[in-house]
């Protein structure tokens, strides 16, 4: 039993802490021509990622499947930093940010420098 039970601490350690509020599937702003993504975050070893699952009302379909969330980890309380975002229609990655406005809101943030632009996105499940 003791053996079990520390298993599954190192199974609880293991995945970054705090992140499931973020898990799920997003759907991001709508642009002026009615087009949209929709990413799944997940746990990508000890990290944070997103994949682009769908690309809705667009003809660009190319970017279905990319990663556009890299490394983020958890820094708890739905926030999480120290990653990239790819930014598909500048085609650039940029250090970024995510954090739960509430339970289906989450802020994202791409910067350079100082500059930073950003979306909430809306979450489908």
């Amino acid at each position: 039993m003791k053996k079990l039970a520390l298993f599954a601490t190192a199974v609880l350690m293991s995945a970054p802490a705090f992140a499931d509020d973020v898990f799920g599937t997003w759907k991001t702003e709508t642009s002026d021509k009615g087009a949209h993504l929709e990413v799944s975050i997940k746990s990508c070893g000890d990290k944070i990622c997103g994949i682009i699952t769908e690309v809705v009302n667009s003809d660009n379909q190319s970017s279905k499947g990319k990663t556009m969330l890299k490394n983020m980890s958890a820094d708890g309380g739905g926030s999480c930093s120290g990653g990239t975002i790819w930014a598909p229609d500048k085609d650039k990655t940029y250090k970024s940010t995510m954090k739960l406005q509430s339970a289906n809101s989450l802020e994202v943030k791409g910067c350079v420098a100082f500059i930073c632009r950003g979306q909430t996105w809306s979450r489908i499940n």
